[in-house]
């Protein structure tokens, strides 16, 4: 008898496992890698929180993907490194992981040399490693729309136009203020290559995280007196760059910035300080785009908003939103290969970021029209997209000063593959052989 009871339970146990199995298998799982903490939560924020948004639009208004509830679960990394890797070693455990997103440089680091082992591709919009752009050497890694690199060359090509063309550059002094991390450091390759092609100086000062202190800094810079001043901070860095270069005079409308300066929390506490301060966009934010009205409408009128409502179309938001639609539609287009109303893997989801073909009529379609330029991804190309354009603070608003600029392959392509090649090599990898 005893021994028919613990039968009967433990087949009572395997069929509730198995259906707990099934519930979960039927759900995409997005794993979220958070910092609402800290010295960079100002930034990690809205991000985030633009992320979890069109998550739960998606579901409210498409039902899911063909079918496929997404579901998601944060985890806290307070951007330090080595929490972000065991978030991601937790969370790659669940059942219909699709891709991770790091949310930091550093931990994108990390986490490359795993992505492979575990199957899981790493998305990277707007940040990460430079050149694993180039997808024969780091299958896994996609930085869709532009990387430190893609965006240094960028400003260098404004900088140009601003002097009165690229030769006029020679002899000039840039300053590069950054962040002395994976993050700043990473852009240097291509800074130093465009001033060996074009006869600029290039002045190298890092600030140490988090980069509340920066006296120093701009004591060189005050010495040095560089003609323009080219940052790449993350968080407080930022606005304490904008409130030394005010206090020692140096001229904000000779400052030009990555994507990360040109957000509200970089300039809010400084206001008409930060006037004439440039920084690059990758999109158009704001509220007017129909993807932004469906989440105020769907998510925030029904009370689900996962932050306040008057965040939503913040430029920080808007990166979230974007990155997070990328992924979904990853998903969308592995279905078509792989079978529609399935929980895709994460290499199905790879195949599908591959091959993300999101033209003038899709972005539309997706109520993007007019956010981002169109993207085409490819099996050796994992960007799709290397465009941006300039805009300036008037001391309440974001106005743009440039149509849209592309990053010059001719000067990236080589640079890139001559870094991956050096990384498989010291990795002792080989590049892939699948991609025609």
């Amino acid at each position: 008898m005893k021994q028919l009871t613990r039968l009967a339970l433990a087949a009572a146990l395997a069929t509730g496992f198995a259906s707990s199995a099934l519930a979960q298998a039927s759900e995409q799982f997005f794993p979220q890698l958070t910092y609402r903490t800290g010295a960079y939560a100002a930034y990690g924020i809205p991000w985030s929180n633009g992320k979890v948004d069109y998550l739960k639009m998606v579901n409210a208004r498409d039902g899911g993907v063909n079918g496929v509830k997404l579901t998601y679960e944060e985890c806290e990394t307070g951007y330090a490194t080595d929490r972000g890797v065991e978030c991601y070693e937790r969370l790659k455990t669940r059942p219909g992981v699709a891709v991770v997103e790091p949310l930091a440089t550093g931990i994108t680091f990390a986490l490359t040399e795993k992505a492979p082992v575990d199957k899981i591709p790493l998305m990277t919009m707007g940040y990460g490693l430079s050149i694993s752009q180039d997808g024969n050497a780091f299958p896994w890694n996609f930085p869709f729309l532009g990387s430190y690199w893609t965006g240094a060359d960028v400003l260098i090509q404004h900088l140009g136009k601003q002097a009165g063309g690229m030769d006029k550059l020679k002899g000039k002094k840039i300053a590069y203020v950054y962040h002395d991390s994976p993050f700043g450091k990473d852009a240097i390759p291509l800074l130093e290559k465009r001033a060996q092609m074009h006869g600029f100086t290039l002045q190298m000062m890092p600030v140490t995280a988090p980069g509340v202190e920066q006296k120093s800094t701009w004591l060189q810079v005050r010495q040095n007196r560089p003609d323009y001043l080219i940052l790449y901070g993350w968080g407080v860095m930022n606005t304490t760059a904008l409130k030394e270069a005010q206090a020692t005079g140096f001229p904000r409308d000779k400052m030009y910035s990555i994507w990360w300066g040109g957000t509200e929390p970089a300039v809010r506490d400084v206001g008409d300080g930060a006037k004439g301060f440039n920084a690059l966009s990758l999109y158009t934010h704001g509220t007017s785009s129909k993807v932004m009205q469906d989440i105020l409408k769907l998510v925030h009128d029904a009370k689900q908003g996962t932050g306040p409502r008057d965040e939503v179309g913040n430029v920080l938001y808007v990166h979230g939103v974007i990155t997070q639609m990328l992924a979904v539609e990853a998903v969308r287009v592995a279905q078509e290969k792989y079978g529609k109303g399935k929980v895709m893997t994460g290499e199905q989801v790879r195949w599908g970021m591959e091959n993300l073909k999101l033209d003038a009529k899709r972005l539309k379609e997706l109520g993007f029209d007019g956010v981002m330029q169109p993207l085409a991804t490819s099996c050796s190309n994992h960007m799709g997209s290397n465009a941006a354009r300039v805009y300036a603070w008037d001391g309440k608003n974001w106005n743009y000063t440039s149509d849209w600029y592309k990053a010059d392959d001719k000067v990236l392509e080589p640079l890139i593959k001559e870094h991956a090649d050096k990384y498989l090599a010291d990795k002792k990898l080989a590049r892939r052989t699948d991609c025609q």
